[in-house]
C-alpha cells in the first residue's frame, strides 16, 4: 500500500475501538459489488471508468457514494482527488464533512489553473480540514486561506498491526546483506528522489536496499546499471514480513524525496517506529516533522546528491551517534505518531461535528 492507503487503513481500523464504524469507498479496475470485511471496518469499490491526469474517474461511483452517504453520519474525504470534488457537488451531500489534506497539487500546474475554482469551492464547502503536520500547514499555498477551520492531526501508525518477523526471515536477509545497509521503502515515483540517491551512491560503497515498485522502476534500474553501481539493490515488492525484517536489520532509513508532493512520509515514520536514524530532505513538509535535524537523523537540502552522500558517510562513520538518533526517533514516534493518538484526535473531531 501507498502512504495514503496505509493512513486510511490505520484510521478505519483504530476508529472501531472508539465506536466509529467506517465504510471505505475507493475505485478499482477490478471492482465488484462485494463489500469486503477488513480489520475492523468495511470496504466498497466502484469500478474505474477511465483516468485523466493520474486521476481515476468512475460512473458507478455516483450511485454507490449516494447510497453510502445516506447511511453515514460524517463524510471523510481525502484530498487531492478532483473526481471526489465532482461527486461531492453532483450528489448534493448534506452531511458533516471532513477533508484530510494530504498534499498541494504540485506537478499538474496547467491543469491546476483549470481545477483551482472547483478546488476552492470544494474546500470552502467542507466543515473541517485536517493537515497532517504543522510544517505542511505553514508552507502550503492553499491552507492559510482556510485556517479558521484547519486542524493539525499527524498521521499515526499502530506497530502491533505489523507482522512479527521470524528468525527464519531475519536469517535469510542477513545472508543476503551481510553487515550494515541503508534502506529505502516506498512506491517508486518521480518525487521520491531516488535518482538523487543513485547519484549519491556513486561516491561510496555503502549497501543501499530499495524495496518497492512503481512507475519509474525501469528508469531507476537503468540509471544504476549505467553508473555501474554494485551497492544498490532493487528488491521490488515484498510481503510485509520481509519489509519488517529489513526495517529491523537496516542501519538507517533513507528518504530522499525532493518535491512537496511528498507531504508526510509514512515509510519515514516506519523507520522511526523501528528505531532507525533517518536521512531526509528539507522540503517544508511533514518529513521534517518526523525527522528532526541532528536529533533523530540528518536533514539535507533537496536535489543535492553530494549533501546526501555526505550525510550517509557521517552516519556510517559515527555508529554511536546513529544509534542515539535512532533511539530518539523511536521515542518521538511513541510521543507523537501512534495510531491511538491519531484516532483519538479524529474521534474528537467527529464528535464536534455530530
Amino acid at each position: 500500500m501507498g502512504g495514503v492507503e496505509q493512513f486510511i487503513f490505520q484510521l478505519a481500523r483504530g476508529g472501531n475501538r472508539n465506536g466509529v464504524e467506517s465504510m471505505v469507498l475507493s475505485l478499482s479496475e477490478h471492482a465488484d459489488d462485494h463489500v469486503m470485511q477488513m480489520d475492523g471496518h468495511q470496504a466498497c469499490r466502484a469500478r474505474t471508468s477511465f483516468q485523466l491526469a493520474s486521476t481515476p474517474f468512475s460512473v458507478s461511483c455516483f450511485s454507490k457514494f449516494t447510497a453510502l452517504a445516506a447511511e453515514a453520519d460524517i463524510i471523510h474525504y481525502h484530498f487531492p482527488w478532483p473526481f471526489m470534488d465532482v461527486v461531492h457537488f453532483a450528489t448534493g451531500v448534506k452531511k458533516p464533512t471532513v477533508v484530510s489534506y494530504h498534499s498541494d497539487i504540485i506537478r499538474q500546474k496547467n491543469l491546476l489553473r483549470v481545477y483551482r475554482p472547483l478546488q476552492h469551492r470544494f474546500l470552502s464547502s467542507v466543515d473541517r480540514i485536517v493537515a497532517t503536520s504543522p510544517n505542511y500547514f505553514a508552507t502550503s499555498d492553499v491552507l492559510p486561506e482556510f485556517k479558521h477551520k484547519v486542524s493539525v492531526i499527524p498521521i499515526g501508525l499502530d506497530k502491533s498491526s505489523y507482522p512479527l518477523t521470524t528468525a527464519e526471515r531475519l536469517d535469510y536477509w542477513k545472508t543476503q546483506f551481510k553487515g550494515r545497509f541503508y534502506l529505502f521503502v516506498g512506491v517508486l515515483r518521480y518525487y521520491k528522489g531516488l535518482h538523487i540517491l543513485i547519484e549519491a551512491a556513486k561516491g561510496n560503497d555503502y549497501p543501499v536496499v530499495i524495496v518497492g515498485a512503481g512507475p519509474i522502476e525501469a528508469e531507476l534500474k537503468a540509471q544504476a546499471d549505467e553508473s555501474g553501481l554494485k551497492n544498490v539493490h532493487f528488491l521490488g515488492l515484498l510481503p510485509d514480513e520481509d519489509k519488517v525484517a529489513l526495517l529491523t536489520l537496516c542501519y538507517g532509513v533513507l528518504f530522499p524525496s525532493h518535491l512537496r508532493s511528498e507531504a508526510f512520509g509514512i515509510s519515514l515514520l516506519e523507520g522511526a517506529m523501528f528505531g532507525k536514524p533517518m536521512i531526509s530532505s528539507e522540503i517544508g513538509t511533514g518529513t521534517s516533522y518526523i525527522n528532526i535535524a541532528d536529533e533523530t537523523g540528518l536533514v539535507v537540502p533537496p536535489s543535492d546528491p553530494a549533501a546526501l552522500g555526505q550525510a550517509m558517510q557521517y552516519l556510517w562513520e559515527h555508529p554511536q551517534q546513529a544509534a542515539a538518533m535512532g533511539a530518539k526517533a523511536e521515542e518521538r514516534y511513541w510521543h507523537y505518531f501512534t495510531a491511538d493518538k491519531m484516532v483519538d484526535s479524529y474521534s474528537r473531531l467527529y464528535q464536534e461535528l455530530v
